[in-house]
This record gives C-alpha cells, sequence and structure tokens, in this order.
C-alpha cells in the first residue's frame, strides 16, 4: 500500500473554476451551508477566501491535492472573524474522497503550519454538530468543543485546541 499525501496551495483569483465544482454540491455543503451554493454565492465567497489570501502569505485557504495532482478538495487556516486572538481551521473534501483519511492529512498539516508561525495561539474549528466525522478528527487532535448552539442561522459547534497560556 503507497502512503498518500497531500499538498496545499493557496487559491489565486483564477482558481473559481476549480473551487466552483466542490462548493456547488449539496452533500459536500451539507454541513457548511446546507446545500450547494449558487454560482453568484459561491463567486461571493470566493472573491472573500481571496481577499482573506491577500492579507497574509503565509495562512488562507487552500486548494488541496493528491499525490496523483487531482484536486481533492480545500483547506483554511485563518483568523477567526470573530476572535483575532484565534486561528480557525476547516476544510472540505470532494465525496469521493470522503473516509480516506484525507481529513487527517489535511489536518495535520495546518497544525503544523499554525504550529510554525503561531506557537501559541489557540486554534478552533467551526462544525455542524450532526457531522460526527468531522467532530471525531477535531477530537483526535486535540480539539474540545465548548459551544453548541445557532450561529448565522445553522446549527454550529465550537471545538478549540488550547495553545495559549491562560495567567487566570
Amino acid at each position: 500500500m503507497t502512503v498518500e499525501s497531500i499538498s496545499l496551495t493557496k487559491y489565486i483569483a483564477s482558481d473559481f473554476s476549480t473551487y466552483y465544482p466542490l462548493v456547488k454540491e449539496d452533500n459536500v455543503m451539507r454541513y457548511i451551508t446546507g446545500k450547494g451554493l449558487t454560482p453568484e454565492e459561491a463567486r461571493k465567497k470566493f472573491d472573500s477566501m481571496i481577499e482573506i489570501n491577500a492579507k497574509d502569505v503565509r495562512i488562507g485557504y487552500f486548494k488541496v491535492y493528491n499525490t496523483a495532482g487531482e484536486f481533492i478538495g480545500d483547506a483554511k487556516l485563518e483568523w477567526n472573524m470573530l476572535d483575532s486572538s484565534q486561528l480557525e481551521i476547516g476544510y472540505i473534501l470532494k465525496e469521493v474522497y470522503w473516509g480516506k483519511g484525507y481529513g487527517s492529512m489535511i489536518c495535520t498539516q495546518l497544525l503544523s503550519l499554525a504550529e510554525e508561525l503561531f506557537s501559541k495561539v489557540d486554534i478552533i474549528g467551526i462544525i455542524d454538530p450532526d457531522n460526527a466525522a468531522s467532530k471525531r478528527l477535531l477530537e483526535k487532535f486535540g480539539f474540545k468543543s465548548y459551544f453548541i448552539g445557532i450561529e448565522d442561522n445553522l446549527p454550529t459547534e465550537k471545538l478549540i485546541l488550547k495553545k495559549a497560556f491562560d495567567l487566570e
């Protein structure tokens, strides 16, 4: 058995045609927005991703490729919009790549990047509470649940990987 690996490449403005087929799929987006994105919704989200990518060359939104060079999904490591003292981790995979260990590979790379750049910064993951696979994955890496409720009209669970030292 060959050991797969992945590579992360930051999205650039000309990558919309790579991004949209991923996020238009209802099953892929079920636990993120509840349904696939329309072209207009996808364009708005993609443009915001490109803006975020322009702010920091080291972190942001990434295309994920497997060893064969196939685009398998995307990943993010960005500053949390609601608490700029925290980083946020996330990923989306094409359905054909679910359950094959790619989520673990993505988390390993993103957490390694976070450790290298911001070793003392807490990291959160935001998931749908019904997404048991994503919850198990984050917990495997040491994340702990701290919020379950509704946010932005969507069922939301937040998990945190504490890195900062609390003085309290």
